[in-house]
């Protein structure tokens, strides 16, 4: 029987396989046809790896890792990422979600993943002016018969997808790529460069059918922070008092809270525009929502590709990576009017006493609250109290109703069993954890973890949600903030939508490690500095000596 994928099979075989696979379950058994969709993808992103010398192996190899490295989205087609995020996404979901996966859904990663490998096929052939013009054709998916097998379960595909995993193969890419000469990737890049160009100077007619994904990848990343949108008004909700003739319009979707008040608004864009063309109109549809409910939404507006978030009460817009829970949503709405002005709530003596961690608090406290800043960093020597001024500033900050939630990082597991001793003994309010040595983190306000620990975790899911979304902490503390915090992990802070505090003693100013450019300051100013000689002129520590250690060797 015919297969949508039938362009691929001299060429590609395995990925013929492996797609012609997914497409025979669409109806039969959609969780797993989502499952081979997304394993079909991470086959060809590997093929991508290992023949493009252009591509640069990130600092990972799982698939999401791949995908959002810059050099592959350059890469793509513009608005073929959405694709890939979506059948990402949704394959994840349907191995460890309990989500109900539809046959629309089976559907919709499958016509996804035909766009891409279509894409894939035509770029890196020899003769794009030869391809096959195919289109999606929904007739040649299979119908289920009496001899289909059930749909498998999350177990077995959990099983299974252990069973394929393909973190050897990105490996042997890897070393692969180690042993080639800088002569033979040139030639590579220039054999490559040659056959694209000429690829490219044939127009490509194909419809990749780019507005259905927008909505689709939206509607992933909303269903993965928990949201229901297949209810009525959620999607398309009509309000008054837009400035056009009639005075209507109509929000792409609004985000109820269980009272019947908006808690958030989302403006979806066409992939090929910036996601900043939907603010002024996402504005609009803010006042026309708080001017008939009371309660002003917070607004998000996104292009299926990047996403914005904007609590115009409080903040000017920035990018975010996904959507808000409920309860993250509430949060915010509720610091609209009970969150109090920091300079009035006095800094508990019991946790610091020394005058220079009271001013450290203060200029914080300032930059949030005065200047309406995100990030901070304080330098203080080694000795002077890093982590109880923290703890000091997370307790100023929860009184305020600014902070519920807390991550602090570290570097090392030391580090973070001596900041949960001193949270534990100064903070005892606090639920506080180490998520390295478990502990329930949902119902912690204080979670204490390493770098990789935390990164390892944030794409977890339960239940089909984010175990970390993007806006569970409301401030991130980064203890010794001159280590670890570039390149790889620096994505942790793009990740939280929250507050960021850095602590160190020895900041970097370095071209690829400048502390102060994460940190959004000028080079050489911190928030707050208490450096060596300004503690031993307070006489809090003593100068260091100098011990001489002969050695034979050296005499």
């Amino acid at each position: 029987m015919a297969s949508n994928f039938d362009f691929l099979h001299s060429r590609y075989p395995t990925l013929f396989e492996h797609a012609a696979h997914a497409e025979s379950l669409v109806y039969a058994a959609p969780r797993a046809s989502c499952f081979y969709a997304r394993f079909t993808l991470e086959q060809a992103v590997h093929w991508l790896y290992e023949n493009d010398p252009y591509l640069q192996l990130p600092y990972d190899e799982s698939l999401g890792a791949l995908i959002h490295e810059p050099t592959f989205q350059d890469n793509l087609k513009p608005g073929l990422f959405p694709k890939v995020r979506a059948i990402q996404k949704m394959g994840n979901t349907a191995v460890h979600a309990a989500t109900l996966i539809t046959e629309k859904d089976a559907l919709r990663l499958v016509e996804e993943l035909f766009h891409f490998l279509y894409w894939l096929s035509r770029s890196y052939s020899p003769n794009a002016k030869n391809h096959p013009s195919v289109t999606f054709d929904r007739n040649l998916i299979p119908q289920p018969s009496a001899a289909s097998q059930p749909d498998l379960s999350r177990q077995q595909l959990q099983n299974l997808e252990t069973q394929l995993s393909q973190v050897d193969e990105m490996r042997r890419i890897a070393e692969a790529r180690q042993q080639q000469t800088e002569q033979e990737l040139a030639a590579l890049k220039a054999e490559l460069a040659a056959l694209k160009q000429h690829n490219e100077a044939v127009p490509d007619p194909h419809n990749y059918n780019e507005a259905e994904t927008r909505r689709y990848l939206i509607d992933v990343l909303l269903k993965e922070a928990g949201w229901n949108i297949e209810q009525p008004n959620w999607t398309e909700y009509e309000v008054q008092g837009m400035p056009t003739d009639s005075g209507k319009g109509r929000v792409d979707y609004v985000l109820w809270g269980n009272d019947g008040k908006p808690l958030a608004l989302v403006e979806a864009k066409r992939t090929r525009k910036s996601p900043a063309e939907g603010k002024h109109q996402a504005k609009l549809y803010a006042d026309c929502l708080e001017q008939r409910f009371g309660q002003r939404p917070v607004i998000f507006y996104s292009n299926g590709y990047t996403t914005w978030i904007w609590d115009d009460t409080n903040y000017p817009p920035c990018e975010i990576q996904g959507f808000l829970k409920r309860d993250e949503l509430e949060r915010l709405i509720f610091r609209h009017s009970n969150r109090k002005p920091l300079h009035r709530l006095l800094v508990n003596p019991a946790i610091v006493e020394r005058s220079y961690q009271t001013e450290a608090i203060r200029r914080i406290t300032e930059t949030f609250d005065d200047k309406n800043g995100r990030k901070a960093l304080l330098v203080m020597a080694t000795g002077t109290g890093k982590t109880r001024t923290a703890i000091a500033l997370i307790d100023v900050l929860m009184r305020a109703n600014w902070v519920k939630r807390v991550l602090f990082l570290a570097d090392r597991n030391a580090l973070l069993t001596q900041a949960l001793r001193a949270f534990k003994s100064h903070l005892p309010t606090a639920t506080a954890i180490d998520l390295s040595t478990g502990g329930d983190a949902e119902t912690a306000n204080v979670v204490l973890s390493t770098y990789p620990t935390m990164f390892n975790r944030i794409h977890r899911s339960a239940e089909g949600q984010r175990i970390f979304g993007p806006g569970h902490f409301d401030l991130v503390i980064v203890d010794e903030a001159h280590r670890s915090i570039y390149k790889k992990y620096r994505f942790l802070f793009e990740y939280f939508d929250s507050l960021l505090v850095g602590l160190t003693a020895t900041p970097r100013a370095e071209v690829h490690r400048d502390t102060y450019r994460i940190f959004e300051l000028e080079s050489g100013v911190p928030t707050f500095a208490y450096e060596l000689s300004d503690a031993i002129s307070d006489r809090y520590l003593v100068p260091p000596r100098g011990i001489k250690v002969p050695f034979k060797f050296m005499q």
